[in-house]
C-alpha cells in the first residue's frame, strides 16, 4: 500500500484541544472485525468488552516535561530546547528552536540551575548537548520544564496538562509524548477489570517525537521509524504467554503497547522478555502474532499510527469508521475520543 492510501480530510474543529471533563467520559467507538459492526459507546463501557481470563496490557511510560525555555549566553536570545533522549549521563539529544541560531560551541542557560553546551549536530537536524547542573537533573527539569503537548494542540501548556497528559498508571519516566489510548483509564475502571478477573500487565515503551514525524515517502517500505526504548519484564511475558495458552485475549492499550509486544516474538509465537530499542513499523499487510484486541485513539491522516490500526482491522473498515466518526463529531487525536477494535 502507498502513503496516499491513508490520507483523509478532517475538519480542524474536530481536533481536541483539551481533554474531556472526565477521563472515562470520552466517547468510545467499538468495531467488531468479525461482524463488521460499529457501535457508539462511552469509554467506561469498555469493561463490558473485556472478559475474565483476558489480559489488558498497558504502557507504564511516564511523560516528563521535556520542553525547556532558555537563552543563549552573550546575546540573551530566547531558545526552546526539547529533550529527546539521554545518550549518557548529562549528554542529551535535543531539538532546538530557532535551529539556525544554535550552533556547535554555543552555551545555553535555562533559569539559574541548568547550563548546556552544544557539542554536535545530529543527522535529523537536532543537537547533542552536555548539561551542567547541581543536584538531580530530573528534579530540576520537573521544576523548569513544560508538558510537551503535540504540535496540533494549538495552545500553550496549562496546569491541567501535567495531570491529564499522563496516564493514571504512569510509572517509568522517559516519554516525551503520552501513550494517549491510556489517558481514558481511571483507577475505578482498572479496579472493575481486576474484580472481573482480567489480568492487567505492564510493559514500557518510551514514546519519542517520532510519534508525530510525518511519513514523506509514497513507498511505505522506504519509511524508517525512529527507535524507541522498550522493556518487557519476565513476569509480564509469562502472564501474557499463559493467557494465550489458556485461550484468553490479549488486549493492547495503545499502538505503543502493540509495538512493544510485536517486536520480540519467538518462532513459536510467544512474547520474549526483553529490553532494548525498537524501530518496528507495522503497516498493511501485517500478521499480528500477539495482540487480539486494540484500544486506540483516532489518528492523523497518513500517520504510522493510522497505518498500524489499518493493518489490524483492515483499511476499508477503519476508513468507514473514521467517516462515521467525522459525521458524528467524535474528537480526534491525543486528547480526543477512543476506539476499541474487537
Amino acid at each position: 500500500m502507498k502513503l496516499s492510501d491513508f490520507k483523509y480530510n478532517l475538519p480542524e474543529k474536530l481536533i481536541a484541544q483539551y481533554p474531556s471533563e472526565k477521563r472515562d467520559k470520552s466517547r468510545l467507538m467499538v468495531l467488531d472485525r468479525e461482524t463488521q459492526k460499529i457501535e457508539d459507546k462511552i469509554f467506561s463501557d469498555v469493561v463490558d468488552y473485556i472478559n475474565p481470563g483476558d489480559c489488558l496490557v498497558i504502557n507504564e511510560t511516564k511523560v516528563f516535561p521535556a520542553r525547556l525555555m532558555g537563552t543563549k549566553d552573550k546575546t540573551d536570545a530566547k531558545v526552546e530546547i526539547f529533550l529527546l533522549r539521554e545518550l549518557e549521563n548529562g549528554l542529551w539529544e535535543v531539538l532546538v528552536k530557532p535551529a539556525r541560531k544554535v550552533r556547535v560551541g554555543n552555551r545555553l542557560s535555562i533559569g539559574n540551575e541548568l547550563v548546556c553546551d552544544v557539542i554536535d549536530n545530529t543527522v535529523s537536524g537536532g543537537r547533542v548537548v552536555r548539561f551542567r547542573y547541581d543536584g538531580d537533573f530530573f528534579e530540576i527539569v520537573e521544576r523548569l520544564g513544560q508538558s510537551p503537548l503535540p504540535p496540533y494542540v494549538k495552545r500553550e501548556p496549562e496546569p491541567l496538562d501535567k495531570e491529564r497528559y499522563q496516564t493514571v498508571y504512569a510509572r517509568v519516566r522517559g516519554a516525551v509524548a503520552a501513550p494517549t489510548a491510556g489517558l481514558h483509564f481511571t483507577e475505578d475502571i482498572l479496579k472493575k477489570l481486576r474484580k472481573k478477573g482480567v489480568k492487567i500487565v505492564p510493559v514500557v515503551l518510551h514514546l519519542g517525537l517520532g510519534s508525530f514525524r510525518p511519513v514523506v515517502v509514497e513507498d511505505l517500505s522506504r519509511h524508517k521509524m525512529d527507535s524507541e526504548y522498550y522493556e518487557i519484564s519476565e513476569e509480564s511475558a509469562e502472564i501474557i504467554n499463559t493467557t494465550m495458552k489458556e485461550g484468553g485475549k490479549i488486549v493492547a492499550v495503545g499502538t505503543s503497547t502493540v509495538r512493544a509486544l510485536e517486536t520480540q516474538v519467538t518462532s513459536e509465537g510467544w512474547v520474549k522478555p526483553e529490553k532494548g530499542w525498537t524501530d518496528k513499523f507495522i503497516y498493511p499487510p501485517y500478521e499480528f502474532k500477539i495482540v487480539d484486541r486494540l484500544i486506540t485513539n483516532f489518528h492523523l491522516p497518513a500517520s504510522t499510527l493510522l497505518m498500524m490500526v489499518c493493518a489490524f482491522a483492515g483499511r476499508d473498515f477503519i476508513f468507514k469508521a473514521y467517516r462515521r466518526a467525522i459525521k458524528e463529531k467524535y474528537r480526534f487525536y491525543s486528547y480526543g475520543d477512543a476506539m476499541l477494535i474487537l
